[in-house]
């Protein structure tokens, strides 16, 4: 199960709207001069993502909430964005060039192939985004800001 924790921005009738900030890395290393997922973040500083999700239990603004969704969903979404249209860019280049013969004909077999592809994943996509598996899901509700407060006291010398 992949996690990710998320800022509560509203709640209401049982949907909340949530803000997802990404990490600028991995955390597992202190390598952040050579490492391409932190780099890629600094491009786009402050981006972040909102979610809608069904929350039953009632939920204030600025509450932290654990989101979850399952790693076989994500690598099947993954694997469909990303190598289907690859995919059909190598079969309809591959196509064509065997058909005609000619670099052209496998660039413009490459782009048809690509286009097809791509308009199979449009399709695709919202279908299995309405699957449950592909949905996220609730794992852990934070206290709402301002219940806890700690208070110390300071004892007076005598």
């Amino acid at each position: 199960m992949m996690k990710e924790w998320a800022t509560v921005v509203s709640w209401q009738q049982g949907v909340a709207l949530l803000r997802c900030e990404p990490k600028s890395g991995c955390g597992s290393c202190t390598a952040r001069s050579g490492c391409g997922v932190h780099a890629l973040n600094e491009l786009v500083p402050g981006s972040e993502h909102h979610l809608q999700l069904q929350v039953a239990q009632p939920l204030e603004p600025g509450q932290r909430v654990e989101i979850g969704i399952a790693e076989g969903s994500l690598l099947r979404s993954a694997m469909l964005v990303y190598m289907t249209p690859l995919f059909g860019i190598m079969l309809g280049g591959g196509l064509l060039q065997l058909w005609l013969g000619s670099d052209a004909a496998s660039l413009l077999g490459a782009i048809i192939g690509g286009a097809a592809a791509f308009l199979v994943v449009r399709l695709l996509a919202p279908r299995l985004g309405k699957q449950a598996d592909y949905q996220p899901v609730v794992l852990q509700i934070g206290l709402p800001p301002g219940t806890m407060r700690l208070h110390t006291q300071t004892e007076d010398p005598v």
